[in-house]
């Protein structure tokens, strides 16, 4: 019997991702894709047909392979389990069909794909949980609240940051995020900004830098995925303080 060489051991081979951490980095490529699209569009009233075509594609691609990585563990087919699948073979269907037509309209086709493909991770993560819960990964206890809405939020393509270095400013479309929120996962690797690449906040204005879960995001999301924010929340002496969040933070 032969062994590895000494140096090859040095070296962890890391596990493959699981089928929720596959659905949330395919979720992150549809907010891609649509940023893509926004910023072509705002550059060109006419764009080029077929510059979105290589994207759709591969997104198709990676949305049917997404569901196999389901389909593969064998879950109980429940009602949640069986929208999320019916949910992502939409996407599947749509992103192909978008490769047909132009940009303006192929951006509509894709607008709500990150969101969707998030609510069908969660229901799957949920069903996975509910059915081999002695199998699931230990949920990581550090997030607060914020920061645990804030990880659902750029998971579903909601958050951008614009702004000089020294003074930022969070946009977002639902819940209400702090800057000070944001530079905290950053602190964790968490999440990390893309310059320039989400549309203008106005017409004529610069992109705005988008914010993006990490590998590392993607799995912390992933454990926490299905659980309400208390159940994510440290150990406590006594109620959380109240507090306000604005739209905008420094």
């Amino acid at each position: 019997m032969t062994h590895p060489p000494a140096a090859e051991l040095l070296f962890e081979v890391p596990p493959p991702p699981t089928p929720v951490e596959r659905l949330l980095a395919l979720a992150d490529r549809y907010t891609q894709h649509n940023d893509l699209l926004d910023l072509v569009l705002a550059d060109n009233a006419e764009p080029d047909p077929a510059t979105h075509v290589t994207s759709a594609q591969q997104l198709t691609s990676e949305t049917l392979y997404a569901i196999k990585a389901v389909d593969d563990q064998q879950l109980y087919e429940s009602a949640d389990l069986s929208d999320a699948m019916v949910r992502l073979r939409q996407l599947a269907y749509l992103s192909t069909a978008s490769e047909a037509e132009r940009p303006q309209l192929a951006r509509e086709l894709t607008a709500l794909a990150p969101e969707a493909v998030l609510d069908s991770a969660t229901r799957v993560a949920g069903e996975m949980r509910r059915r081999r819960w002695s199998n699931a990964a230990v949920p990581d206890a550090s997030f607060s609240d914020a920061q645990h809405t804030a990880l659902h939020e750029i998971a579903r393509g909601h958050v951008v940051v614009t702004g000089s270095a020294d003074r930022r400013y969070v946009h977002h479309r639902t819940a209400r995020l702090l800057i000070s929120t944001l530079r905290s996962l950053e602190a964790k690797d968490l999440i990390a900004r893309k310059a320039k690449s989400a549309a203008p906040a106005y017409i004529g204005g610069p992109p705005q830098d988008r914010v993006h879960l990490t590998p590392a995001g993607v799995t912390a999301l992933a454990t926490v995925l299905a659980l309400p924010p208390a159940a994510t929340a440290g150990p406590s002496r006594g109620p959380a303080p109240r507090t306000r969040t604005a739209a905008r933070g420094r």
